[in-house]
């Protein structure tokens, strides 16, 4: 009896550990084959450049390829949706963008819903836009720019590469927190709203740093401010417009998500990874360069982020009465 007894407790013990093994398994020998991060929007921008950053990176110290796949359209939709139907094994991931988190807000009818069906994996980097304005604008700070736009109620016009992307949303909000009554013009991408901005065209334009610039050194476009709470290493002497106008804040962000259900010990060896390298003084140089700051964190760090973005920018959308396109 004892015999049996005995036996049954072996058996039990062993039953019991077999989870921890798997797990422990899978965590070593994840990846077992090529994974591809899939981008929304098309190569050459800056969460392009990021992701192949981050992507060598992890190519490099998990001896598999990491191959970033574009697939724009639809305000990032498209590459989202496919991640989200994708295999739960970590083979496919997502560049994640702020236009993941108010996807929901914005469109009426996806057929997923990015938190609910996403798993965040780590954060990446986040910096500020720039507040910029045409040089032939009379206007040389925050206070001189609001005085000027309520001088003339519906003339100014500023840009955004779409609707509901952050630099949308972060002209919208500075309207609500001024009283200013500007017009919004969207365009189908980045570069053509800069473009106009530099000719001109349009007033102001709450722009991405590394497409901006290049040009706000050469004295092309005229920075007023930068949106986040802190100024920015990249422009020390440019201050802030929370400086101006307390609790404005606004930025570019970017991590990683995988599909909902991916398990854990992945989601973690990830997470690690990607911290590993963002502590890496040669990546964060390279932020650095596009006037990004290194974003660590764990797994649900990410996520509490991302859930307060979605809050902070759905209210805006809402508020504004902001619909895609």
């Amino acid at each position: 009896m004892k015999l049996l007894r005995r036996k049954f407790l072996q058996l039990a013990a062993g039953a019991a550990a077999l989870p921890v093994i798997s797990h422990f398994a899978r965590a070593q020998t994840y990846p077992s084959r090529p994974v591809r991060i899939v981008l929304g929007f098309p190569p050459g921008g800056p969460s392009d450049v990021l992701a192949r950053i981050i992507g060598q990176w992890l190519s490099d110290s998990l001896a598999q390829p990491f191959i970033i796949e574009s697939r724009p359209g639809a305000s990032g939709n498209i590459a989202a949706e496919a991640v989200i139907r994708s295999a739960p094994d970590g083979h496919t991931l997502l560049f994640v963008v702020p236009g993941n988190a108010t996807s929901d807000a914005l469109f009426d009818k996806l057929s997923f819903n990015f938190i609910r069906d996403t798993v965040p994996v780590a954060a990446i980097s986040h910096g500020p836009l720039a507040m910029a304005v045409n040089p032939t604008m009379p206007v040389q700070t925050v206070p001189e720019f609001i005085a000027f736009a309520k001088s003339r109620p519906g003339q100014i016009n500023f840009a955004s590469p779409g609707n509901g992307s952050v630099i949308h949303l972060g002209g919208e909000l500075f309207k609500m927190m001024t009283g200013v009554n500007m017009v919004h013009v969207p365009y189908r991408g980045n570069a053509p709203a800069l473009i106009d901005l530099l000719a001109g065209q349009v007033q102001m334009m709450f722009a991405d740093m590394p497409s901006s610039i290049e040009h706000i050194k050469a004295g092309k476009l005229r920075a007023l401010a930068v949106t986040t709470t802190a100024r920015s290493e990249i422009l020390p002497e440019v201050p802030t417009v929370g400086e101006f106008l307390p609790g404005f804040e606004a930025g570019n962000w970017f991590g990683i998500a995988a599909p909902k259900n991916t398990p854990p010990e992945i989601v973690d060896k990830l997470n690690k990874e990607i911290n590993v390298a963002l502590a890496d003084p040669k990546i964060k140089a390279r932020l650095a360069v596009l006037g990004a700051t290194a974003f660590t964190g764990s797994s649900p760090d990410f996520g509490k982020f991302i859930a307060a973005e979605a809050e902070k920018w759905s209210n805006v959308i809402r508020t504004a009465g902001i619909k895609a396109e």
